[in-house]
C-alpha cells in the first residue's frame, strides 16, 4: 500500500508539474506504465509478506540438552521418593548409600555409576578441566567414596555439572526422574535472534515473569565486542527495540517489573519509548548507575561517568521492596560514620507536638518532626535521640527554645535512584561490557518478591542477569544469539552451578547446584533454506495474467513433514524430514503454552494431564510450525 501510495503520488506530481501538452499517446504509454508498476509492486508486496510470515512463525527447538549437578541427581533418586535403603546392597540391585555429610540418609548412587562408566565420561572431565573445575590431577573415583559405612557421594564433588551432550542416552533416564520437569528447572539458556525467540516462547512465558533486565547494545556509531552491531540509524535501534519490548512486556505479570540500560546516546529514545509501551504512568524512575571512566582527549565536555537504568512497572501493582546501602562517601568510596541530624523536615504536620526526651515541645516555625511518636518512642530507646543544647529555634508559636533536637543517622539508608554507590561493571572481565553483579542483585532483590520468581534477560551479553538470578535462588530466562552463547555464557553458568565465588556470592551464601537447560532455536535463515518453494515455470499458461499466476500459497513450504496416505485417509508427521535433533517436547511447550510435567522417550505429559505421543503427532498441532 505505501509503495503504491508513493507511486500515485509521483505520477501526479509528474503530471500536473509542468505546463506540458499531453498527446494521447503520451497518456497511453502513462496508463500503460502504471499498470505494470502496480502490478510489480503487489508481485512485491506479496514477496514481502512471505518473508514477514518466515520471520515471525514459531521456531522449532533444536540441539537441547540439560545441565545438571550430581546432587540434584542424588536427591531426586528413587530413595528420595519412599524407597527404604540397605547397606551394604543387595548383589545386582541398585546402590544405594548415604551422601557424605548428610546424617545416613538413604541415597540411590545407581545413576551416578552409570555416568561414570560411560564411555563418554572422560570427555565430561576434560570439560571440567577447561573450566578450571577440577584440577589436573582429579580422576573420577574421587566423586565416589568408600569406607566402613558404604559408598558415598563426595561432598567435594557434590555441585559437578554432567551435560547430557555426552550422554544422550542416559538423558532420558534422568529427566524421567523429575516428576514435574519445568518447574524443576532453574532455568532456560536459548541461543537465538532475540525476537524470533519472544515470539516463540511467548505462549510458554506470558505473565509468568516478574523482572526483565535488558543491556541493549548502545547506538554509539561504533562496533562493540562480541560481534554486536551498533552502528545503527536512530529510527534502525528504535525499530530494534520496540520490536523486542512490546513482545516481552507481555512476559511480565501484573508486578512485574522492567529495567533497560542506555547511555546519553539513546536516552532519549528510551524514555519516549518505555512511555509508549508501557504507560508514561507506569514509569517510575531513571536510575543512574556508574560506567567505566574514560578520560577525553578534548577539552569541550566533562568525562562521562554515569548511564541511566529506566526502570518501568507492568501496572500500578508494581511495588518495590525497600532496600538500604551503606553510606559511604561518594569521592572516596568509604564508609561514613551516621551523624546527628536535626530532626525536622519542612512543611507543616498534625499533631505538631512532640514528647522528645520528656519535653513536650513544637517544631521550628514552617516545619514538622520528621518522625511519628511511636518511632520517637523506639529510638530514644536505642540512644538515637538527643537534645542539643548548644542550638536554639524558634518554634511554630514565635517562641525561642534552649535545645535543637537531633537524631542519630542509622549505618544504612534507603536505596534511591542514585546507585553510584556500586560499580556499574564487572572489572577484570574479558567481556568489556560485563554488568557488575552487584548491579543485578539490586535490581532483582528489590522487585522480585518470591524465591522462584522468573528473571529474563533477552540482551543476555555475558549472562550475569542469568548468573545472579540463580545464585538469589530465582528461576531465569536468558537469550543471546552471538557465538560467545557457548564459550562465554554456558561455561560461565556451570561454573556457577560447581559452587565458583565471585561478587555477591558470599552474601547471598552461594554453595552451588542446579538443573537447568540449554537449546538452539531454528532461525528464519535456516527456515529459508528449507522452505520448498514451486519450481515450475512462473510464466506456464499463456491465457493467464502472469503476474497473478504465482502465488505463494499453491508452495509446499515445509509440508515435507508431512506424510499423507489417501487409501487410509491417514496424514502421519516426520519431523526429522526437516531438521536434525527436534525437541518436539519443548518445541510443542512453546507452542501451546503448556509447561513440561513429565518426560519420556516417547511422549510429553503437560500441566493439566494431557499426555501427547510423539510418534503419532497431530498434524493440526504442529501446522504453524510447517504452513504460514
Amino acid at each position: 500500500a505505501f509503495l503504491e501510495e508513493q507511486f500515485n503520488l509521483w505520477l501526479y506530481q509528474y503530471v500536473f508539474s509542468g505546463d506540458s501538452e499531453w498527446t494521447e499517446t503520451r497518456i497511453k504509454q502513462l496508463q500503460t506504465l502504471r499498470d505494470i508498476a502496480l502490478k510489480i509492486i503487489a508481485f512485491i508486496s506479496q514477496f514481502e509478506d512471505e518473508l514477514v510470515k518466515i520471520w515471525n512463525k514459531p521456531k522449532f527447538v533444536i540441539n537441547s540438552n540439560y545441565v545438571i549437578t550430581l546432587d540434584r541427581l542424588v536427591h531426586h533418586s528413587p530413595v528420595a521418593d519412599g524407597i527404604s535403603s540397605v547397606s551394604p546392597p543387595l548383589r545386582g540391585g541398585p546402590s544405594i548409600r548415604k551422601t557424605e555429610g548428610d546424617g545416613g540418609e538413604g541415597e540411590n548412587l545407581e545413576l551416578i555409576e552409570k555416568l561414570l562408566k560411560h564411555p563418554n565420561f572422560k570427555k565430561q572431565i576434560e570439560e571440567w578441566q577447561q573450566l578450571g573445575i577440577v584440577g589436573e590431577s582429579f580422576k573420577k573415583s574421587d566423586i565416589l567414596k568408600k569406607d566402613l559405612t558404604g559408598v558415598y557421594l563426595s561432598k567435594e564433588y557434590r555441585y559437578l555439572p554432567i551435560d547430557t551432550k555426552y550422554f544422550k542416552d542416559l538423558e532420558p533416564e534422568i529427566l524421567m526422574l523429575f516428576d514435574n520437569l519445568d518447574e524443576e528447572l532453574d532455568g532456560w539458556l536459548i541461543k537465538s535472534e532475540n525476537y524470533q525467540a519472544l515470539r516463540t516462547i511467548l505462549p510458554k512465558f506470558q505473565g509468568k515473569v516478574q523482572t526483565v533486565y535488558i543491556d541493549p547494545p548502545f547506538n554509539l556509531e561504533t562496533n562493540a565486542d562480541f560481534m554486536y552491531n551498533v552502528n545503527y540509524r536512530d529510527s534502525t535501534w528504535t525499530s530494534l527495540l520496540e520490536n523486542r519490548i512490546r513482545i516481552a512486556r507481555d512476559f511480565l505479570n501484573e508486578r512485574g517489573c522492567f529495567f533497560v540500560r542506555c547511555d546519553h546516546n539513546g536516552n532519549y529514545i528510551v524514555k519516549s519509548l518505555m512511555d509508549e509501551i508501557f504507560g508514561a504512568g507506569n514509569y517510575k524512575n531513571e536510575i543512574i548507575v556508574n560506567r567505566f571512566k574514560r578520560q577525553l582527549n578534548e577539552l569541550t565536555r566533562f568525562n562521562i561517568a554515569t548511564e541511566s537504568l529506566f526502570y518501568y512497572g507492568k501496572s500500578q501493582k508494581s511495588i518495590l521492596k525497600g532496600d538500604y546501602r551503606r553510606r559511604i562517601c561518594t569521592f572516596c568510596g568509604q564508609d561514613i560514620k551516621p551523624q546527628w541530624r536535626p530532626m525536622s523536615s519542612p512543611g507543616l504536620r498534625r499533631p505538631p507536638e512532640r514528647n522528645i526526651l520528656g519535653r513536650k515541645l513544637l517544631p521550628p516555625r514552617g516545619r514538622h518532626w520528621t518522625f511519628t511518636q511511636d518511632k520517637l518512642n523506639l529510638m530514644e530507646t536505642q540512644g538515637r535521640i538527643r537534645i542539643n543544647n548548644a542550638l536554639n529555634y524558634i518554634d511554630l508559636e514565635g517562641k525561642r527554645i534552649q535545645g535543637l533536637p537531633e537524631y542519630l543517622q542509622t549505618e544504612d539508608t534507603p536505596v534511591d535512584s542514585n546507585w553510584t554507590d556500586l560499580k556499574g561493571y564487572a572489572f577484570g572481565s574479558t567481556f568489556s561490557t560485563e554488568n557488575a553483579e552487584e548491579l543485578l542483585f539490586r535490581a532483582i532483590k528489590v522487585t522480585s518478591y518470591n524465591d522462584r520468581d522468573i528473571i529474563c534477560d533477552f540482551f543476555l551479553g555475558s549472562g550475569t542477569t542469568t548468573s545472579v538470578a540463580h545464585k538469589m535462588g530465582k528461576k531465569w530466562l536468558g537469550v543471546e544469539l552471538g557465538s560467545h552463547f557457548y564459550n562465554y555464557i554456558l561455561p560461565r553458568m556451570k561454573n556457577i552451578l560447581s559452587e565458583y565465588n565471585s561478587d555477591i556470592s558470599k552474601e547471598v551464601k552461594w554453595q552451588g547446584g542446579g538443573f537447568f537447560k540449554y537449546y538452539q532455536f531454528e532461525q528464519y535463515e535456516e527456515t529459508l533454506r528449507r522452505v520448498k518453494y514451486d519450481d515450475a515455470d512462473l510464466f506456464d499458461d499463456p491465457n493467464k495474467d502472469p503476474y497473478n499466476q504465482y502465488v505463494f500459497l499453491r508452495d509446499l513450504k515445509m509440508l515435507e513433514a508431512l506424510n499423507v496416505d489417501l487409501k487410509k485417509n491417514k496424514v502421519t508427521v516426520d519431523l526429522s524430514k526437516l531438521y536434525d535433533g527436534i525437541d518436539i517436547a519443548e518445541t510443542l511447550s512453546n507452542l501451546t503454552g503448556k509447561w513440561i510435567k513429565r518426560l519420556t522417550p516417547h511422549s510429553v505429559e503437560f500441566a493439566g494431564g494431557e499426555t501427547i505421543d510423539f510418534k503419532n503427532l497431530d498434524y493440526k498441532l504442529i501446522k504453524p510450525l510447517i504452513w504460514w
